[in-house]
């Protein structure tokens, strides 16, 4: 259920409120100013310019919403209509808000009412408006920062590094220090025959329990290896002894 306007409405009841804002409307868009005091300026205010963003779509169902709202009552409204969609909206196209401008004008004589004067706002946006919207534009359209390249890597570095690495891999297998590398075709390497599981950083040894059901991604040389790399045995001491 909509909330109810708090403070006092214009007029008696909520439905001549909206006739009441209907017709002040309809006097604006005709012509372009009123006065009339600051309070039902104020109320009247947001009502015109929802009636100005629906003009602003210009179609078919924005004009039977806007002429249900403003001609329902008075027939006489509909040129007020056509006004709205065909010279005032398109006036308004590049603003993007702000289409009412209040000026206070002082108090009325008899009541003392403050009083104000009521205008569209149909001057052009100014240059600056018009940078700032176009620098948004552009930042909205921006693609997202580019990823950063990766780095280009010589073919003839690559080259050199591949046997390098061989090498190296060579090496530690013919010292025993630190974690092998499994061949292609995963076989234990020359000198190695310990498997490390680098999921659970856990090492198998020869005739232990787990030993020939695990898929070694790394192997060692010596128990001794094994730990110093950081892996522990799988199941505890007792179930990782050297076979002889």
């Amino acid at each position: 259920m909509p909330t109810p306007t708090k403070g006092p409405r214009l007029g008696g009841s909520p439905a001549h409120e909206r006739i009441m804002l209907a017709n002040m409307s309809a006097q604006l868009f005709e012509h372009k100013s009123i006065t009339t005091t600051l309070t039902r300026a104020k109320r009247l205010r947001p009502f015109a310019e929802r009636l100005i963003t629906f003009a602003k779509k210009g179609d078919l169902p924005a004009r039977r919403k806007v002429q249900g709202i403003i001609a329902a009552k008075n027939r006489t409204n509909k040129t007020v209509v056509h006004e709205l969609f065909t010279v005032i909206a398109p006036a308004m196209a590049e603003r993007d808000g702000g289409y009412t401008r209040i000026t206070k004008i002082g108090n009325r004589n008899g009541d003392n009412a403050p009083m104000a004067v009521i205008e569209l706002v149909m001057d052009p946006v100014s240059a600056k408006q018009a940078v700032v919207k176009e620098a948004e534009q552009a930042t909205a359209a921006a693609p997202a920062d580019a990823a950063p390249a990766e780095p280009q890597v010589d073919e003839a570095q690559a080259v050199a590094e591949a046997p390098a690495e061989e090498t190296a891999a060579t090496e530690s297998a013919a010292t025993g220090n630190g974690p092998i590398p499994a061949n292609e075709d995963g076989s234990a390497p020359e000198g190695a025959d310990i498997k490390g599981n680098a999921d659970s950083m856990k090492y198998h040894v020869p005739g232990s329990r787990w030993y020939d059901q695990t898929t070694a991604e790394v192997w060692f040389a010596s128990v001794e290896d094994a730990k110093a790399a950081g892996y522990a045995p799988a199941g505890g001491e007792a179930a990782q002894k050297v076979s002889e």
